[in-house]
């Protein structure tokens, strides 16, 4: 899968991602199938999941980065290393949502794990290229 490929594609899943968070801040979604059923209550859920959409901007942001497809920048050694902590943290979610309370979290293991091995693909290519 080419870079370009891999970009796109984890900026759509965060946009995804970012709906269903906000989807259960709105109650539309109850938050007892998030966060691996461990919420107990509103004002939890509301900042677990303003943090989360605030981390998942965050990442979409360092994306354009790394595709030069936004004037402002992070040093590029800086992008990199915040995609590998993102890494790291994606790897370490996809084992949590294995062991998550709800079946609904458990399934967010394969999304967890696409994630990570999007972002291995950006971080072993070089530059973007359009």
């Amino acid at each position: 899968m080419n870079y370009k490929t891999s970009i796109l594609i984890l900026l759509g899943l965060l946009s995804a991602v970012i709906l269903f968070h906000t989807a259960v801040i709105a109650k539309a979604v109850p938050y007892d199938i998030a966060w691996g059923g461990r919420l107990q209550n509103d004002s939890e859920m509301y900042v677990f999941e303003s943090v989360s959409i605030l981390i998942n901007l965050f990442l979409g942001l360092l994306l354009l980065m790394k595709a030069d497809w936004i004037k402002f920048k992070f040093k590029e050694k800086a992008t990199d290393f915040m995609l590998w902590i993102f890494l790291a943290l994606f790897v370490l979610n996809t084992v949590g949502n294995i062991f998550a309370k709800t079946n609904f979290e458990k399934w967010f293991a394969v999304l967890t794990f696409v994630f990570a091995i999007l972002i291995w693909t950006v971080l072993k290519k070089k530059r973007f290229t359009s």
